[in-house]
């Protein structure tokens, strides 16, 4: 295979399938600085350039992220309610009738293992009035940040 910038999805699964070959071309493992090592380690890095312009993963909505874990550690709403304040509060919480709140949140992360990224994205309620992000966005290193694929905050 020719190494080079990956630019459709044949290529990307191509390389993903090089990749896959020569990690299961051998028994022994294969050493870093070898020529197989090298190929794995460029054809790694032009697979992630593309997944992260063509694929990229939205986190998850906060709740749905506190569901999954709930599931994945058998746990119950009375289970977790300490994380909350109260039975009450974890159930107007998971029903989306009220907020996480930053303890709520950094107590999730702590016990719990969410990430904080999944705990504090997916609200699209939260903007800035107009002027004030006009007024943000007029700063040039925001809007050099933006161009890095932040866009959808705005």
């Amino acid at each position: 295979m020719k190494t080079k910038i990956l630019k459709t999805e044949q290529e990307y699964n191509e390389a993903c399938e090089r990749i896959y070959s020569l990690m299961n071309s051998s028994e022994k493992a294969i050493e870093p600085d070898s020529a197989a090592g090298e190929e794995i380690e460029l054809l790694s890095l032009l697979v992630e350039k593309y997944e992260m312009e063509y694929h990229r993963l939205e986190t998850p909505d906060p709740i749905e992220a506190i569901k999954f874990r709930m599931e994945q550690m058998n746990l119950k709403q009375a289970d977790i309610a300490p994380l909350f304040g109260g039975k009450t509060r974890v159930s107007e919480v998971l029903r989306r009738r009220r907020p996480l709140t930053l303890k709520m949140i950094t107590l999730l992360n702590r016990y719990l293992g969410i990430p904080l990224e999944s705990l504090v994205s997916g609200n699209k309620e939260i903007k800035l009035e107009a002027e004030k992000r006009d007024k943000l966005l007029s700063i040039s290193s925001i809007q050099e940040y933006l161009k890095g694929g932040q866009a959808a905050m705005i």
